[in-house]
Parts: structure tokens; C-alpha cells; sequence
């Protein structure tokens, strides 16, 4: 009970944690969403402890190899970071630059916070008492989409989403720019669902096999490319 209370107002981890507690204080989070942003594309993470020379996060998938790699919080802040190792879902990575350990724990940024969107684009489906038109995906998040779609839809109107790659999904129109729109779900997207989504996309490796060391699958994660 100690530790979990230490936890929960941002106190430093118990030095059971490594040769690094020692050096530097680690902080224990409670799961903050953020992103790796890396040559093969975005990908979705929770970060579990920082300190102020690393951090480790909980990956919902194997990640794909190469660098540079960067994390972005959801404040919209960015960090250059190393990977360190890699095991059982799990990550751990070294800033490459000094960071502001207060910053980062009270996650303070030009921008509010707001939920991770990933740039993932690929084509889907909208539906709408039985008029079907062809869109694409620009971005996504676990809260809504921004679209194009040659169709106009009108503010509040109610459709569905469609692909292979997709759980079904029902959203609202929200507003309109262009032949752009940005859309909100009814039912928020799981966030292990989207991360599956996320490598499916990005990294082919991934879908023909990797997704095996992810454990458990959600049943409603995509099992097929767009």
C-alpha cells in the first residue's frame, strides 16, 4: 500500500527498481498514454515509469526495428529517445537529451491534452441510411477520426465506418472543412484494438506473424490489412 500511495502522488519508485533508481529518481505513472514516433510510422504506448534519463512503457506489440525514435505526449511535447531492451510487451528507453522531470510528470505543453491521434491513413466505407460513399482516413484516436470524403455529410449526421481492418464503428459528424470532416465515435475505440491496428498498418512483419507475442487477443482488435 506504501509504494501504490507513493505512486499515485508522483514520489519517487522504490530503488528496487534498478541501478538507474539510484542515479536518477524514477516516478511511477499512472498509465499516460503517449506515441513512438519512428521511421516505420506511429504507434501507440503507455508509459509506466520515467525518470530523468529514461523511461519504460507497456507495447501492445512487438516494435519495429530502426530509429531515430521519438515520444510525443499528449500535450503535443516531444523527446528523442534510444531503445534500451525489449521484452514481454514491455520497453524501455534512454532520453538522448536532458529533459525537465516536472515538465514531463505534470505533462505541460503549448497545447492542452488531448487523446494520442495517430496519422494512419487508409480507405473506408460510409454509410448512411443505405447511401454508401468512399472515404479515407487522415487520422484516428480512440475518440474519433478526421476523414476526407467527396460526399457531403452534414454536421451531426449519424453514419458508419467500414473496413475489413475495423471494428464497427458508429460516429457523428462534428464539423466541416472542405471535403474534411472530423468525426466522433459513439463507442470509444480500445486502446489496445487501435495499437493492433496501428502495427497491422504500418509494419507488414507485424501481420504475418508478430502479433503473436502480443498475448491475448482483443476480441474486437482487426485481424486484416485495409
Amino acid at each position: 500500500m506504501e509504494h501504490g500511495s507513493r505512486a499515485r502522488r508522483g514520489q519517487a519508485a522504490p530503488a528496487e527498481l534498478g541501478a538507474e533508481a539510484r542515479v536518477a529518481p524514477r516516478f511511477t505513472l499512472l498509465l499516460r498514454a503517449a506515441k513512438l514516433i519512428s521511421p516505420m510510422g506511429e504507434f501507440l504506448c503507455v508509459i509506466r515509469d520515467v525518470s530523468s534519463t529514461g523511461l519504460s512503457v507497456r507495447n501492445f506489440h512487438a516494435l519495429p526495428p530502426g530509429g531515430p525514435v521519438r515520444l510525443q505526449l499528449q500535450s503535443g511535447e516531444c523527446h528523442a529517445i534510444e531503445k534500451v531492451w525489449e521484452r514481454d510487451g514491455a520497453a524501455g528507453f534512454r532520453f538522448t537529451d536532458e529533459i525537465d522531470i516536472a515538465k514531463f510528470l505534470n505533462e505541460k505543453g503549448r497545447y492542452p491534452k488531448r487523446p494520442v491521434r495517430l496519422k494512419l491513413r487508409f480507405p473506408v466505407m460510409t454509410a448512411h441510411r443505405g447511401q454508401v460513399s468512399v472515404a479515407q482516413i487522415l487520422d484516428i484516436s480512440q475518440q474519433g477520426a478526421r476523414i476526407t470524403c467527396r460526399s457531403r455529410l452534414a454536421i451531426d449526421q449519424i453514419l458508419r465506418l467500414e473496413a475489413e481492418c475495423l471494428p464497427l464503428i458508429q460516429a457523428k459528424v462534428r464539423w466541416r472543412r472542405g471535403d474534411e470532416y472530423g468525426l466522433v465515435f459513439e463507442d470509444i475505440f480500445q486502446f489496445a484494438a487501435l495499437a493492433k491496428l496501428a502495427a497491422l498498418l504500418q509494419w507488414p512483419q507485424f501481420a504475418k506473424g508478430g502479433n503473436e507475442a502480443v498475448g491475448e487477443a482483443n476480441p474486437r482488435a482487426p485481424n486484416h490489412l485495409c
